[in-house]
């Protein structure tokens, strides 16, 4: 980013008939226009800025004669989506998070435009020839960062039937297949229910080590870091597939394991753990799966996005979870 340089000032006298030693008349340079950023709900991703690595604003225009002030340059609005962290490429220093619509910050000033030799007239030089150039804008490199702003975020490994929820209880439509990690990117679906509303993020799956960086792990935990309530999605297909080494319980300790250790303040966030694909689970192992999770505190809900079982209950239950975080935080809030 950076800020337009500003306008030079002009050295110039008046020259007109019958006045043979007019006076100076150098307009003021035009200061340089500066780079804004601006929080834009209408836009959803960062891939505008992406192919473009030179943000410059407009330099101010030079004074002119007549005591003529040089047009100040343009302002330069990058607009942003919410949730976006601008960063110093330099430092890795947090400048700012653009979180409200329409919020907008100054991120590089353009520089003051000079003045013209008018400005240095005085009783003892009665014509000058000095006039100042314009300054420098400000400038620096920036790194910008997009944290999604959900009110619930999907938590679950890979292929646990994260996507074809998400696309059952709102208008979103993520890629689904049946292969590991096929949401590479987080997908916002808006849940309406009643006229309460909230959004839910599904966000690519984790794997044992994200927290470290392994897997799409970074990617997928910065996302979760500005969701009220967790909504954990255990998978018993690989349980059924007699996989030794996978269980829904298993399953849900590594998320919290990972959670854990990325941040302790997500671990401590309100959850609510169901069990996907229940139209592919027999009765009785439906039951047996039921209480042994019971048995180490886990309070199941069975779903099944291919069919609707739960799901209507499922939303109730985010609804009530997202309404007793939002007065939390009104209750919790510092008085201005």
């Amino acid at each position: 980013m950076r800020g337009g340089e500003g306008g030079n000032g002009c050295r110039s006298f008046r020259r007109q008939k019958f006045v043979p030693h007019g006076g100076p008349d150098g307009g003021n340079g035009g200061d340089g226009g500066s780079v804004l950023l601006e929080a834009d709900r209408g836009m959803t991703t960062l891939y505008d800025a992406r192919f473009r690595k030179h943000y410059r604003a407009e330099r101010g225009a030079h004074g002119q004669g007549a005591l003529k002030t040089g047009r100040r340059g343009e302002t330069l609005v990058l607009r942003v989506p919410l949730g976006t962290v601008v960063r110093d490429d330099t430092t890795g220093e947090t400048l700012l998070e653009l979180l409200d619509h329409g919020a907008s910050t100054c991120i590089a000033k353009g520089g003051r435009g000079g003045r013209g030799n008018t400005c240095f007239k005085s009783s003892t030089n009665q014509a000058p020839t000095h006039a100042e150039p314009g300054e420098p804008g400000e400038e620096l490199w920036l790194r910008l960062e997009l944290k999604v702003l959900a009110d619930v975020g999907l938590l679950g490994f890979p292929n646990a039937g994260k996507s074809t929820l998400i696309s059952r209880v709102s208008a979103a439509t993520p890629k689904v297949a049946s292969y590991p990690f096929t949401t590479l990117r987080p997908h916002l679906g808006v849940v309406e229910r009643g006229e309460q509303r909230f959004v839910i993020a599904d966000i690519p799956g984790l794997i044992p080590g994200a927290s470290g960086g392994a897997g799409l792990g970074m990617r997928f935990l910065r996302h979760v870091e500005r969701t009220r309530v967790l909504l954990h999605l255990l998978d018993p297909e690989p349980m059924l597939a007699g996989d030794p080494e996978r269980n829904p319980g298993g399953d849900y300790a590594a998320l919290r394991r990972e959670l854990a250790l990325y941040s302790q303040d997500l671990a401590e966030r309100p959850e609510l753990v169901c069990v996907s694909k229940a139209d592919i689970v027999p009765a009785p192992d439906r039951e047996a799966l039921t209480e042994k999770l019971a048995g180490i505190g886990i309070e199941t809900h069975w779903i099944s996005a291919a069919t609707g079982e739960g799901i209507a209950e499922l939303i109730a239950q985010l609804a009530g979870a997202v309404d007793r975080a939002n007065a939390s935080d009104r209750h919790t809030a510092p008085s201005s």
